[in-house]
């Protein structure tokens, strides 16, 4: 850092070396935080006028320069310098640059410590604010697909082995519902957030007569922190804004996986749009989910990300230590990451196509209709562990003889449970079976119908 830079004080009787500057600089990445400095900046001396601290006619001095530096900065003709250190030394620099001693009274009654806390607060909400757009627009996609794919039947999978058939839209419900709670996560999140930091100064307060709420109703906050220490070193809302992206990852993680091998000439069920497949630089005939595969793997930085967080903050004392500025790149990381696998992914959703022909000439494989089979003999007085071993038999006799339960001549069945009759075809083969559900949230075609236009309403679609 610079001997001339405003964060030095007149303590210093040596030059810095100048490898410090390069290894404690922020600016290359915490310039992102600028629009919400200098909203901050402008509350902070608005409140000083209000207070007696700052006339009226410098507090407007201050907003109107505030105001020019920042469309300089959103037009891309402010140069921001790394001797500075960071953001707020670069627009304070700026500003006192264009007002002399009026521009040095704005960091009355704060701290860079409150300071960066309140730009973070602020940035972090309006990122949680973009981030619940996103997965909206991402259930939105799913729920858009439930109309043209309600009669169509997929086969579910536990262990990775074929296991009880689903309608396709209950298969795109149950992303939503996982989206749906990452946009709870992040509500609860942004509540914790949404406080109000400036004003604590470096940790202990102010001798300043100011008024924080007033600064906090200024800049949207919905409370006040209550206590200056803890403000000082508290990151906790960059973690579990972090973990919220992480589980969002995660999701996001598993259908990008699950759709790379739906869109495999093994299963065949998926057509990912081409838009968001590559080529191969020598196999000819390669169309690549590259897409989704980077969703998938993207993940992983998202949750290393996380770790990296939780690390910086496990072993720091009270209060503010300078490690804390190591967590913008790993927060800005994740949001950006995060951010554009949601957009792509909804494009994605939209577009693809379900192959019915493949999907269906394989529907009947697998014996999906057991369970229906063993619920059928239990709802005819047989007891739940008897029906699954009597049934077990009967995929066994099925296995042997090649064929589908559906296709065992009545005997068999007679065989193991002499109360079956004929009605036991009534639930036997994939159709049949889907039909046979009654319970809330099952897969049941009623249901499923109630559970889209439900979501519908939630997502206010027409």
């Amino acid at each position: 850092m610079s001997r001339n830079s405003p964060s030095q004080s007149g303590v210093f009787n040596s030059a810095v070396d100048t490898r410090v500057e390069k290894f404690t600089e922020s600016i290359s990445f915490d310039h992102r935080l600028y629009a919400q400095d200098i909203r901050g900046s402008i509350a902070h001396a608005q409140m000083l006028a209000d207070v007696g601290v700052l006339t009226t006619e410098e507090a407007s001095q201050i907003t109107t320069a505030l105001s020019l530096i920042k469309g300089e900065i959103d037009n891309g003709d402010f140069q921001f310098d790394e001797k500075l250190e960071d953001v707020h030394m670069n627009i304070e620099s700026a500003l006192v640059d264009r007002l002399g001693d009026v521009g040095r009274k704005l960091h009355t009654g704060r701290s860079r410590n409150d300071q960066v806390a309140t730009d973070a607060r602020l940035w972090v909400r309006d990122a949680i604010d973009e981030t619940d757009r996103l997965l909206k627009q991402l259930q939105v996609a799913f729920v858009g697909r439930c109309d043209a794919d309600i009669d169509i039947i997929l086969p579910a999978y536990t262990h990775m082995q074929r296991a009880q058939p689903v309608l396709a839209p209950h298969y795109w419900l149950a992303y939503a519902e996982k989206l749906q709670r990452d946009r709870e996560r992040l509500a609860d999140c942004r509540r914790r957030v949404n406080v109000c930091s400036l004003g604590t100064a470096a940790l202990a307060g102010t001798t300043i007569p100011i008024d924080r709420e007033n600064v906090a109703q200024r800049l949207g906050f919905e409370g006040v922190a209550a206590n200056s220490i803890d403000v000082s070193s508290d990151r906790d809302f960059v973690v579990e804004y972090a973990f919220c992206l992480t589980m969002i990852a995660e999701h996001l993680s598993v259908w990008a996986d699950e759709w790379v091998l739906w869109s495999s000439v093994e299963f065949k069920f998926i057509q990912i749009p081409q838009q968001f497949c590559t080529g191969s630089s020598i196999m000819p005939q390669k169309i690549n989910p590259d897409v989704c595969e980077l969703i998938r793997g993207k993940s992983a930085r998202v949750i290393g990300n996380l770790q990296a967080l939780l690390v910086l903050i496990k072993g720091l004392p009270l209060a503010y230590n300078r490690d804390l500025q190591e967590d913008k790149e790993r927060l800005f990381d994740s949001v950006d990451t995060v951010h554009l696998s949601l957009d792509l992914a909804a494009s994605i959703v939209a577009g693809a196509k379900l192959n019915t022909e493949s999907i269906n000439s394989r529907l009947e494989d697998g014996f999906l209709d057991a369970t229906t089979l063993m619920e059928y003999l239990i709802g005819k007085g047989t007891p739940q562990r008897t029906a699954h071993h009597q049934i077990g038999s009967l995929v066994a006799t099925a296995m042997d003889k090649r064929c589908r339960l559906a296709e065992l001549p009545l005997a068999d069945f007679k065989a193991v449970n002499d109360s079956l009759d004929e009605t036991v075809y009534d639930v036997l083969g994939v159709a049949k079976a889907v039909a046979a559900f009654r319970s809330y949230g099952s897969t049941s075609p009623e249901e499923v119908k109630k559970q889209v236009v439900r979501w519908k309403e939630q997502l206010e679609l027409g």
